[in-house]
């Protein structure tokens, strides 16, 4: 029986992942620590688990060394979700990003360090925000680092900090720079479930610019399947890759919130225009050939097919999302001082 260490796992990705492999593998025993903050919940986590002798939660923070090691001394997988990930709320609250993505990823990184005769496998869930505006057509995994807001830049030293660990100790880690995530379990801070519940609640759908910045949206489950497959290929295929997850598709902003309300049936709520976010990447298209290549992966979701499943949740889950109405928008001062709601 493996045991899968989860860092992060009450998030929006990491339930989805925790969900997939507690579903799909009765036979693997799974460890989360999460330290619950306002974008992680335990109603995330797959139902009755908390009742299975195959599933521990752990309530604590990665900056924890000592939790962290006595954690992953058990463990034979390593999947490191745990970060601050919201591009706007870095702008408001930088500090907090630098140590949990950057400082947690080194307590992480020791621990495995400390325990690799027992840990097979590393798995670093870093992001394409680490890119910067896209300077080709399609951004592979040499495309350069140009991170644009503090969020980019944190995650891009822990991205960087796992591959120098590798270099340097021969850590078994892989780095996964996931494209834009959507799915079911997502904060209300992100650009889909926002459109989604303002339709909902019949409110003003709010775009930043004229809405023009163009991304590549993936569906969670396709990258609960990419991270699958991480685990069961080959060691040697993956171990110290760098691997891109993403559809080779990207849509702007204005056509997700156009795409949400045609699907929706939505007539009554209007777009409205707000000021350009800092650190605004204006286009990102993936060349997931790679991870393609050693996985033996395509994403199966269309954005439209998974954007129909993902509404649907929301709709039948407002239980769940009613509690952060609160914080879909962030307050933010701009580079010439002026304060905006984003």
């Amino acid at each position: 029986m493996k045991t899968i260490l989860i860092t992060g796992g009450a998030g929006f990705i990491g339930s989805n992942f925790v969900r997939h492999l507690y579903e799909r593998y009765p036979g693997y025993r799974i460890i989360v620590l999460d330290a619950l903050t306002y974008a992680g919940s335990v109603q995330n986590l797959p139902q009755g688990s908390f009742d299975s002798d195959r599933f521990e939660f752990w309530y604590g923070n990665v900056l924890n060394a000592d939790l962290v090691d006595s954690l992953v001394s058990r463990s034979d997988l390593v999947f490191h979700f745990a970060a601050e990930s919201h591009v706007t709320r870095s702008i408001f609250d930088n500090r907090l990003f630098f140590e949990t993505d950057v400082l947690g990823t080194q307590v992480v990184s020791n621990a495995v360090l400390r325990n690799r005769d027992r840990v097979e496998l590393f798995v670093h869930i870093s992001t394409s925000e680490v890119y910067g505006t896209a300077e080709s057509d399609l951004m592979d995994e040499t495309h350069p680092l140009n991170p644009m807001s503090p969020y980019a830049a944190a995650k891009c030293g822990a991205d960087r900090l796992v591959y120098s660990y590798w270099q340097t100790y021969q850590l078994p880690a892989v780095i996964v720079r996931p494209f834009n995530n959507f799915g079911p379990y997502q904060h209300l801070e992100k650009v889909v479930p926002r459109f989604i519940t303002s339709c909902i609640l019949g409110e003003p759908l709010t775009v930043h610019g004229d809405g023009s910045a163009r991304r590549d949206f993936l569906h969670v489950a396709d990258h609960c399947e990419a991270l699958d497959r991480i685990m069961h290929v080959e060691r040697s295929k993956v171990i110290g890759q760098v691997l891109n997850l993403g559809t080779r598709a990207d849509v702007s902003v204005l056509e997700i919130a156009q795409a949400v309300k045609r699907l929706m049936a939505d007539r009554l709520s209007e777009l409205q225009f707000i000021g350009n976010r800092p650190g605004q990447v204006f286009r990102h298209t993936c060349d997931a050939a790679k991870a393609s290549r050693l996985l033996d992966w395509t994403p199966k979701l269309s954005f439209e097919e998974g954007l129909r499943q993902t509404i649907d949740w929301y709709v039948a889950n407002e239980v769940w999302w009613q509690p952060q109405r609160w914080m879909r928008h962030i307050p933010i001062v701009t580079a010439d001082g002026k304060r905006e709601l984003h």
